[in-house]
């Protein structure tokens, strides 16, 4: 996608856009993919049914918007650190390809885009996306001062739930913020796995996470944040009165976590990141079961 992207450009600025959608990290999508689901969760039990157009089309960019204002403002915030850890070393901040002020400027640029999409929303929504926007700019410094990072990154994953109720119903309901804390949860559980292939170059740069935090009872409690997350799911489902497709799909949700556990067993660096891509299915397979819940209602 980033080269047929590139192709259709002039040859003197390619060199210059590739490391802008390297910055925004649109050559790896499963940031975007994770933050889609649970807004795509949200906009159908919202709406009951297929959401209505408008919102579906503003939500599905807003996602790739966000999550890319998101990378450019993470990379700015870690650009004397991303040089001493090595998968993070050859980023565009990292290397010099992209100056901190150009990072900025994305950054800002993005934000304005997504709000400027809000505003075809209505008044709580456009609320809301205040708090949106001012988690997405504190995350990436929270790494400095407290190990629970992960926990700040699920709830700006997770604010366009609310969001996405606001927009449809215009209202927060109950379910909203219910599924906006599972979501918390289950983010947390794969940024931990991805912050364990991170963990020995975080410890000597003096970063924090939940995967320093949790140390050698890293896998056990990736056990109960799953626990926690298929119950919260659960609750989710019988709030939302979803039928028998939703409940097959928790199934799978708890095999999928099964697989996930059994790869990251001795906490090697590439299957703890394959651990972590392995969640779009998780996203994936749970917007399917409530969508034919809800179609078959």
């Amino acid at each position: 996608m980033v080269d047929w992207l590139l192709s259709r450009l002039p040859p003197a600025w390619r060199g210059k856009a590739r490391d802008y959608l390297v910055l925004t990290r649109m050559d790896r999508p499963i940031g975007a993919l994770l933050l889609l689901w649970p807004t795509w969760w949200a906009l159908w039990i919202a709406a009951g049914d297929f959401p209505p157009f408008g919102p579906w089309v503003i939500f599905t960019l807003g996602v790739f918007f966000m999550r890319a204002a998101g990378c450019a403002i993470n990379d700015f915030a870690d650009r004397k650190l991303d040089p001493h850890v090595a998968r993070t070393a050859g980023r565009p901040l990292a290397t010099g390809r992209v100056t901190p002020r150009e990072a900025l400027a994305v950054f800002g640029v993005l934000l304005l885009a997504s709000f400027v999409l809000v505003l075809f929303t209505n008044r709580l929504t456009i609320y809301l996306s205040f708090a949106g926007a001012a988690l997405a700019a504190i995350y990436p410094f929270t790494k400095r001062y407290t190990n629970l990072p992960q926990v700040v990154l699920g709830a700006a994953f997770g604010w366009s739930i609310p969001m996405a109720f606001a927009a449809v119903t215009n209202t927060v309901p109950p379910v909203a913020w219910l599924l906006f804390l599972a979501n918390i949860v289950w983010s947390t559980m794969y940024d931990t796995q991805y912050a364990m292939v991170d963990r020995e170059d975080d410890i000597k740069v003096g970063a924090k996470s939940t995967a320093i935090l949790f140390g050698d009872a890293d896998l056990a409690i990736l056990w109960i944040l799953m626990g926690t997350f298929v119950l919260a799911m659960v609750m989710v489902g019988t709030r939302a009165s979803l039928g028998w497709p939703y409940w097959l799909s928790i199934v799978a949700t708890c095999g999928l976590f099964g697989w996930q556990q059994w790869l990251t067993r001795g906490r090697e660096r590439l299957a703890c990141l394959a651990a972590f891509r392995h969640n779009n299915w998780v996203g994936l397979v749970l917007w399917v079961g409530i969508v034919l819940a809800l179609a078959l209602k």
